[in-house]
């Protein structure tokens, strides 16, 4: 049976692409980087041009680009080595729909006495913006704010909380993992401090990332040890998997219009069959400011739990929420804070399409969907008589 894979916001697939940069990195071309003889020093180039690729993707220097194992290590960088810079200041503002690896870090600071502020949104995803301007004060070391997110794929106004954050002297990052190749960057022209970015959420590798640091903005080594990325990240460097993931974000650049047309229409013709044909569903975020790829539905009166198993015994893989909290009977965090109902919520679905994906499997799935959904809901104690 064949595969179809809607769960592109958890991890993609490698490009066969990327796949053929790296092979010769692990038995041919294997040397240390930091080696002074010749065989090290070619792939320290392989390293500088990879980091020229990366940069031409996030529109800006190279020198900004530090390359992490992963989006988790680079949020976790950018929020503790900024507030190691700024040890006078003692408060965080950030949202309550952030992913873990931003939201445990900033609820943890809490127990080393700062104050940690989290923004509400509304029922459709947006964040409060006058309340976020309202928590920017002199005590603020960082906000620290989604691109996009995950579950919903709402996009924040981040360039808007960017200038707003400049304003009050206090440095900005955003969790950008997953608008990484579907929203194009320019960097150099933005008043983002610190990006950043996961490898394998844009076809590349797992345990890659990018922590993008501005020149000027203040940050403290979060990984201490050799000279390694100028001496800001102490490690020796993945080399297959940053020139695996230099030719991913090559070709991100030249896809991000495939991404926001083909991939979108997808997305848009699955969605609304699914509404459509599914009675007592609803669509969880904003539908017109949101990722291309994404689309987060709730099933009233039965388990997302339930729809995955059935959707994989058709070959489908799709997701309940974040693939980091996979396996929690809570509801997602996120659709809490939007003020979804709780039978909805726990019945939510999220399918997450990419490049890779065709009308055929997306034909099949809206098949099979209202059948499932209405086997789940005869078996349910919950609809109502």
């Amino acid at each position: 049976m064949k595969t179809i894979y809607f769960d592109n916001n958890a991890t993609t697939k490698v490009a066969e692409e990327v796949l053929e940069e790296m092979r010769p990195l692990f038995c041919e071309l294997y040397g240390n980087p930091s080696s002074m003889h010749t065989f090290g020093g070619q792939i320290g180039r392989r390293i500088r041009k990879a980091r020229e690729q990366v940069a031409a993707l996030l529109g800006c220097d190279p020198s900004e680009v530090i390359f992490t194992s992963c989006g988790t290590e680079s949020d976790n960088a950018a929020i503790k080595g900024t507030l190691a810079a700024l040890p006078d200041k003692r408060k965080v503002i950030t949202s309550r729909v952030e992913h873990p690896a931003v939201l445990q870090v900033c609820r943890s600071l809490e127990n080393h006495g700062y104050t940690v502020v989290e923004i509400p949104v509304d029922k459709h995803g947006r964040l409060d913006l006058d309340e976020l301007e309202r928590q920017i004060d002199d005590d603020t070391a960082l906000v620290t704010v989604m691109y996009a997110n995950n579950e919903t794929g709402v996009v924040f106004p981040v360039e808007k909380i960017a200038e707003m954050t400049a304003g009050k002297a206090a440095a900005f990052h955003t969790d950008a993992v997953q608008a990484i190749g579907k929203i194009p960057l320019n960097l150099a022209k933005s008043r983002i401090d610190l990006l950043s970015i996961s490898g394998h959420k844009l076809h590349a590798p797992k345990g890659v990332g990018v922590l993008y640091v501005r020149k000027g903005t203040r940050l403290q080594p979060f990984m201490l040890g050799g000279h390694q990325e100028a001496g800001r990240r102490a490690g020796t460097e993945n080399v297959p998997s940053i020139i695996g993931l230099g030719k991913a974000c090559e070709l991100a650049g030249k896809n991000i219009k495939q991404e926001n047309q083909r991939v979108k229409c997808l997305r848009d013709k699955l969605e609304t069959a699914i509404l459509a044909k599914c009675p007592d569903c609803r669509l969880n975020g904003d539908k017109d400011n949101r990722l291309p790829n994404t689309s987060n539905i709730s099933f009233e009166y039965i388990e997302g739990e339930a729809i995955l198993l059935m959707l994989d015994k058709f070959g489908i893989c799709a997701s309940s929420g974040s693939a980091c909290t996979s396996g929690s009977l809570e509801p997602s965090h996120v659709l809490r804070a939007m003020g979804v109902p709780f039978t909805a919520a726990h019945g939510s679905i999220r399918f997450s399409l990419s490049r890779y994906n065709t009308e055929e499997e997306v034909d099949y799935t809206i098949e099979k969907m209202p059948e499932i959904v209405n086997k789940l809901r005869e078996l349910s104690p919950f609809v109502p008589k």
